[in-house]
């Protein structure tokens, strides 16, 4: 059989630009799962409850789901070199102004600069290969540079443990500053100049008002623990920002060129995909957050070891990836998901059961199980979004899909944030200040959130499957 042109080997230079965008995934994904097991350790240095760190995880999900609507514009206007190394340097001070938080808000503040920067490292580095690889070669390039994604998960929550306990958490901050400098360095030497575009009109006022309503309807989710007047602020936030949102819907039905073309809405399993994401991940993106907290504030668990119970979810993940397309192939988007989801809800309420004398072996089955089926749950779910959109919506839609999911994340830990704040102050008196009984309840919570999603899933035609030779890319599967 004669040798393909996709099988062609790539060039030196194009290796290289490939290793530059993945080294800029890496620094993204490494830092939204290494923060997780370090929170305790900076709650006690920065005088804080445990229970009251989840805006450090916000900041950064939120603060990148805010940009990722601008950044097509920014490469197109200022060039992808120019906007890819103003986000390694932009990442990279973030991380020295975390690494120098005197306290919670100035550390909340600095994630937010961290995010802006990490928000722009993948659509951009993307948008970059896309520039520099032929057709039959660009699934192929994206692959490799999708890897770093699975590997910073992987490793994250272990490293941040690490040097936790055998170092400072500022440290988790720290390392960021040479990997930066060296993906300056690079950026400068190998990334394409990548000309600025013909300038194309940018939706400021959309843009606004669809930040403006995320920002405030996230905020809203985590002050919503409080009493008094932080629960009517949270209310004013709300409303406000459900009126940014319709407001941003109305705006773009009569723009010319809003930053998403409300035709993209008419695709039905794209507003089934953005939906269920949106509601399924409120639970599933807490887990990362709720489990190296309670290992170590209820069960006493050192910040490396309660690291290193997160690994059995990743290979859980890995591991279910080869039969994803099998098992959506056999049985139909709507079922799995369907029976998905319910099972994935059940799992995190599972997680109530979790006690000081529960078997190890136990716990570790019960997380492999966890990531398994929220790797099912996310890859079928992510497919489903993008399958029927027509070429000229792909890259619009793969950015919605993107900014949804780091939405649902910043939500999912704000909402489990405020329910377990919630929890622990009507508690506190009944079990003498014991924490565990607030986390069982939350788990319980995250659950019946995610089962919500069910109503959503049960709407695509059950003969729905994916197209022939259509196997979900990485970004997909992400």
């Amino acid at each position: 059989m004669s040798q393909t042109p996709a099988a062609a080997p790539l060039s030196p230079a194009r290796n290289k630009l490939l290793w530059l965008v993945a080294l800029g995934f890496f620094m993204q994904t490494l830092d939204a799962t290494i923060v997780n097991t370090a929170l305790p350790a900076m709650a006690t240095d920065l005088g804080e409850s445990p229970l009251q760190m989840h805006s450090v995880i916000v900041a950064y999900s939120l603060a990148m789901a805010v940009l990722i609507p601008a950044s097509g514009w920014l490469a197109d206007r200022f060039g992808t070199r120019r906007v890819f190394m103003a986000a390694i340097a932009l990442f990279a001070f973030g991380s020295v102004l975390c690494a120098l938080s005197p306290n919670l808000s100035f550390l909340v503040a600095a994630r937010v600069v961290q995010g802006l920067g990490g928000a722009l490292l993948l659509p951009v580095g993307r948008l970059a290969v896309l520039r520099a690889f032929p057709r039959e070669q660009f699934i192929r390039a994206i692959s490799f540079v999708a890897i770093p994604g699975l590997v910073g998960p992987l490793i994250g929550p272990t490293l941040g443990g690490w040097m936790v306990e055998f170092a400072s958490w500022h440290w988790i901050f720290w390392v960021n500053v040479p990997v930066g400098i060296l993906g300056l360095l690079a950026a400068r030497k190998y990334m394409p100049e990548g000309e600025p575009m013909p300038p194309r009109a940018f939706d400021l006022m959309g843009f606004v008002m669809l930040a403006g309503g995320m920002a405030l309807v996230s905020l809203a989710v985590e002050s919503m623990a409080g009493g008094g007047v932080r629960s009517a602020s949270s209310l004013i936030m709300l409303v406000f920002g459900l009126a940014c949102l319709a407001g941003y819907w109305l705006h773009a039905l009569k723009k010319p060129e809003p930053l998403f073309a409300p035709e993209l809405f008419t695709v039905r399993t794209l507003r089934v995909g953005l939906l269920g994401n949106l509601f399924s991940r409120l639970g599933s993106s807490a887990m990362p957050f709720m489990m190296p907290l309670v290992l170590q504030v209820s069960l006493g668990y050192s910040p490396m070891h309660a690291g290193m119970m997160m690994l059995p979810t990743v290979l859980g993940s890995m591991a279910t990836k080869p039969l994803v397309t099998r098992v959506v192939h056999h049985w139909g988007y709507r079922k799995v998901l369907l029976v998905n989801t319910f099972v994935l809800a059940l799992l995190i309420a599972s997680f109530a059961s979790i006690s000081p004398g529960m078997p190890l072996p136990l716990l570790v089955v019960q997380l492999f199980i966890f990531g398994s089926v929220n790797s099912l749950q996310f890859s079928a779910m992510n497919t489903v979004t993008l399958k029927d959109l027509m070429p000229s919506f792909a890259s619009s839609g793969n950015s919605l899909l993107s900014m949804v999911q780091m939405l649902a994340m910043g939500m999912g830990v704000a909402a489990a944030g405020a329910v377990l704040a919630g929890f622990q102050a009507h508690l506190a008196a009944a079990t003498a200040g014991e924490t565990l009984w607030a986390f069982r309840g939350t788990f319980i919570v995250m659950g019946l959130l995610t089962l919500a999603a069910t109503v959503l899933f049960a709407q695509p035609p059950e003969s729905e499957t994916p197209t022939a030779g259509h196997k979900p890319g990485p970004e997909e599967q992400s």
